[in-house]
């Protein structure tokens, strides 16, 4: 599994289908800064680039780079989410990424 560093420079920043596309490409990723992503995949650069540039414009900038897992940060951290994946049982949900408590049982009355 490789960590890709990802950031844009988008012209008309009002578009979000470049977010979601970054969220679809591997296994987990995370967003320390509005548009610098962290993503964990087994493809190669050059993949990830045919993926994206559908959602780019001729004048918006990308940049992906193979990174090691170390990194400075300086107010901001990262947290790793999970790739949405379909469930059988019905749509996407929302990622968790904590594991969520279990509820209490209901007491019969």
């Amino acid at each position: 599994m490789r960590t890709y560093l990802i950031t844009y420079d988008l012209a008309s920043p009002a578009r979000h289908s470049l977010s979601s596309a970054i969220m679809q490409l591997g296994d987990a990723w995370a967003r320390p800064l509005e548009n610098t992503w962290y993503v964990q995949t087994s493809e190669r650069p050059g993949v990830l680039e045919q993926r994206l540039k559908d959602h780019l414009d001729s004048e918006d900038g990308l940049l992906i780079q193979q990174v090691e897992s170390n990194a400075v940060m300086l107010n901001t951290a990262l947290r790793w989410f999970k790739k949405r994946r379909q469930d059988a049982a019905g749509p996407a949900t929302n990622v968790v990424a904590f594991p969520v408590p279990a509820l209490p049982e209901a007491k019969a009355a």
